[in-house]
């Protein structure tokens, strides 16, 4: 039976036996590879600080939806991190159509008397009024923690509400104590994509007139291919996708991020699907080839030389198109590489954390080894099998074994990590930069829409940065001089897994 069958898609715990709890190093976590399986047994800590909730991810993708209202299921601050997506929403809407647009999102507002006598009635009314009031192309009906506690039925009341409005309705479970790992919002969403936009509203009926437009049409998909965008991937990395693309002769269809709810039905008529992120992808893609026979690539994000070839490689043999895209490789590397000569002296000897979701982390510190920076530790979100090909290449380009810790954010042990290994240079995300900027490292934001990290160009532009970043840390160094983080001294000097183990206890009990 497949996982779309199901109301809810299963947890990463189980379907990917995902894990967030470990300490290794690269080359001990690459090593469990080679024939060996690369599943590791999941930790606990004693102490634990914040992560984020499944919740952000989901409505990240979620709000960019044009034409789409997100009706948030639950308490009202449960929506907060949407004010900070919005500024996102609206340029990203500016960079694909030529005018900024908001996210419009609602939220039932659920209060202690909801959870008593259940907010299903209040659901229904919430329906009605955001497709009366806005008229959307579709409603995504977002679950937070409160109704799968009283044990709502948002699939039930979206049932029973259909009839009575146009817009699409499309239920979201995104109740945070259910898993761990928050990469399942991704599976959240794409799991009500699947189960609802997939289908077409009516059949159309061809005439005679129409077949060589359906002859053109069908020469078309034989062209295009599926290329798949995530929340943190701006238009300007589309466009580097897009015109790798194009100059093997083939078409990108991109979704779902910034895609009109009426478009989804698209991906299931293309020739190929192409993973852009294997955390973001891999269970749409899946469904595709299962449900519609659509075959896909789910194996290298495109960041980095070695990384972006590798991928484009892939897609080329899908067509046969392997001479094409070595003329391809060979143009665009060499000229990169050139480009890259300039950086070089300042980046030898510098060394540099990352911290980041699996993928973008592994695949960014491939990119810095490729520009002559010394990785000495990356933090990954959490840990699963399609890791296994990027930390195998991360191991034999690695100048010496250095740590890798899968942790849900937990900054006490960044902290820790970052005054032992002292680092010149901190990649995180943007929220997440703080701790080492007060420690005196110099930092970098690991994505940000508005600047290109994908494809060839993307390894210019971030080496570009990094060189302007490191020729002045000034900024971060007065920082630490004048600030100071919460932790003792003691900390400092401990072990910097000291809470972390498989039973959840101190090592030291």
């Amino acid at each position: 039976m497949s996982y779309f069958d199901n109301k809810v898609p299963p947890k990463r715990e189980d379907r990917l036996q995902a894990v967030i709890a470990h300490k290794d190093s690269i080359c001990g976590i690459a090593n469990r590879g080679g024939g060996k399986s690369c599943l590791i047994q999941d930790g606990e800590r004693a102490f634990t600080q914040g992560t984020i909730c499944l919740l952000l991810p989901a409505l990240a993708m979620l709000n960019s939806l044009p034409d789409n209202v997100v009706l948030l299921h639950s308490a009202l601050g449960c929506g907060s991190c949407t004010h900070s997506q919005n500024a996102n929403v609206r340029t990203g809407s500016n960079a694909r159509w030529g005018k900024p647009k908001d996210g419009i999102w609602l939220s039932t507002a659920l209060d202690e008397t909801d959870v008593i006598n259940g907010g299903e009635g209040k659901l229904e009314q919430a329906i009605i009024e955001a497709d009366r009031r806005y008229r959307p192309a579709s409603i995504t009906i977002v679950a937070g923690c409160v109704p799968g506690i009283i044990g709502d039925d948002i699939d039930g009341v979206a049932q029973k509400v259909q009839p009575q409005v146009n817009a699409r309705l499309l239920p979201v479970h995104c109740e945070g104590f259910k898993t761990k790992i928050w990469a399942t919002a991704y599976d959240a969403v794409y799991h009500t994509i699947g189960r609802n936009l997939l289908v077409e509203r009516g059949e159309k009926q061809i005439t005679p007139q129409d077949e060589l437009e359906v002859f053109k049409e069908q020469q078309r998909l034989a062209r295009t291919v599926n290329l798949m965008n995530v929340s943190s991937m701006g238009r300007i990395d589309e466009l580097e996708l897009e015109r790798l693309l194009n100059s093997l002769g083939l078409e990108a269809n991109v979704f779902p991020v910034f895609a009109h709810p009426d478009s989804f039905v698209k991906a299931t008529r293309a020739a190929l699907s192409i993973s852009t992120c294997p955390t973001h992808d891999d269970y749409f893609l899946g469904y595709l080839e299962e449900r519609f026979g659509v075959p896909s690539l789910i194996q290298h994000m495109p960041i980095g030389i070695e990384n972006t070839s590798l991928w484009l490689r892939d897609v080329a043999a899908k067509f046969g198109l392997e001479e094409q895209a070595e003329l391809l490789i060979a143009s665009e590397e060499a000229e990169l590489r050139q480009a890259l000569e300039e950086f070089r002296p300042l980046f030898e000897g510098k060394t540099v954390f990352i911290s980041a979701g699996e993928f973008r982390a592994l695949a960014t510190a491939r990119l810095l080894q490729e520009i002559g920076l010394e990785v000495v530790g990356i933090r990954s979100f959490h840990h699963d099998e399609f890791a296994e090909v990027e930390y195998e290449k991360l191991a034999r380009e690695a100048k010496s074994d250095y740590v890798v810790d899968i942790a849900n954010v937990q900054p006490f042990e960044e902290a820790n990590l970052l005054k032992r290994l002292k680092p010149d240079l901190f990649l995180g995300h943007a929220n997440g930069n703080m701790t080492a900027a007060k420690l005196g490292v110099a930092t970098h934001v690991i994505y940000n829409t508005g600047l290109a990290y994908i494809g060839y160009r993307g390894v210019y532009e971030v080496a570009r940065r990094l060189y302007r970043q490191l020729s002045n840390p000034s900024y971060n160094k007065r920082l630490a001089e004048n600030v100071r983080l919460p932790y003792a001294e003691s900390w400092y000097q401990a072990e910097p897994f000291t809470y972390l183990n498989s039973r959840g206890r101190s090592v030291n009990e």
